[in-house]
């Protein structure tokens, strides 16, 4: 397939494009830093257009043969103005774009934080019940891929929970958040880590989040919602023993602030992903080289 990507360059998207070229797919990359990332520029396969996702013209210029469209770039704003504008009406205007360029598939990125306020049972039937402005967009820009019908196009929807890893390429770059950092270098230095009791997440390595967007891609499904997150609840706590039993005679200790949280997690399901296609993933797997990357 041609394949246009927005967010090629970023930490997820550029695992993505690894994927995808792996798998022997063209891709057209639509960024703001075409030169981010120099070994993906001179790659055959690859073709970048300079643009932001409000330059319309640029985005229907790359969409031109495409076969499908992957949306993984987010348009950020402060208010919920400028969260309409840049991440919304962005993704609603592409979601057009690539319709009317001929695409047969359209791949959205939203983000667990579209479900919001977290309850007993967490999966894909869950009404989205958003809390902050990120989740509303999100929540919003799944409402109008799921509600654009009439091109015939198939649609469907990733949402990723915290996705961590080492760079896709050599010259690429890992995740914004930096508590793995953080820790990591905390450990190696003998300085106390500061954490959340009770906090933690389902995380899934980047390389892994990539091949769950990836078979999306390739099928043949339709309106579908998937959360992409890791099998197992893994505690910052867990990853700072591990960050100080990664430094021999480290003399890191573990400061913990309660905040009343409770000691059983709540969890999102991912059957779906496993009946879908058969991935289960555990964060444990790439946890440690993660951290050891940060203390080189």
């Amino acid at each position: 397939m041609r394949i246009f990507l927005t967010g090629g360059t970023g930490f997820i998207g550029h695992h993505v494009v690894r994927n995808l070229l792996a798998r022997g797919h063209e891709l057209h990359l639509a960024t703001r830093h075409p030169n981010k990332i120099p070994s993906l520029t001179n790659n055959p396969k690859v073709k970048f257009f300079q643009a932001g996702l409000n330059d319309v013209d640029v985005m229907k210029q790359a969409l031109e043969g495409c076969d499908a469209c992957v949306h993984i770039a987010l348009g950020w704003g402060e208010t919920p103005t400028t969260m309409l504008e840049n991440d919304t009406k962005a993704t609603v205007t592409l979601l057009e774009l690539a319709a009317n360029a001929g695409c047969k598939k359209f791949l959205y990125t939203s983000s667990t934080a579209a479900m919001g306020k977290m309850r007993q049972h967490m999966d894909e039937s869950n009404v989205n019940m958003p809390v902050d402005l990120y989740g509303a967009t999100k929540a919003a820009g799944e409402a109008f891929v799921l509600g654009y019908r009439k091109s015939g196009m198939k649609r469907n929807i990733i949402r990723p929970g915290y996705t961590f890893g080492n760079p896709a390429f050599p010259d690429g770059v890992t995740q914004p958040d930096t508590r793995f950092k953080d820790i990591a270098l905390a450990a190696k230095e003998g300085r106390d880590i500061h954490i959340i009791k009770n906090d933690g997440t389902q995380f899934i390595n980047a390389a892994e989040q990539a091949e769950v967007f990836a078979r999306v891609l390739e099928s043949d499904l339709d309106e579908e919602v998937f959360l992409a997150l890791g099998s197992v609840w893994i505690s910052w706590k867990e990853i700072a023993e591990l960050a100080i039993s990664l430094v021999p005679g480290s003399t890191s200790k573990i400061i913990e602030k309660d905040l009343l949280w409770g000691d059983t997690p709540m969890m999102f399901s991912v059957r779906k992903i496993y009946e879908s296609f058969g991935l289960k993933f555990d964060g444990h797997d790439h946890i440690k080289e993660h951290l050891e990357y940060y203390m080189k």
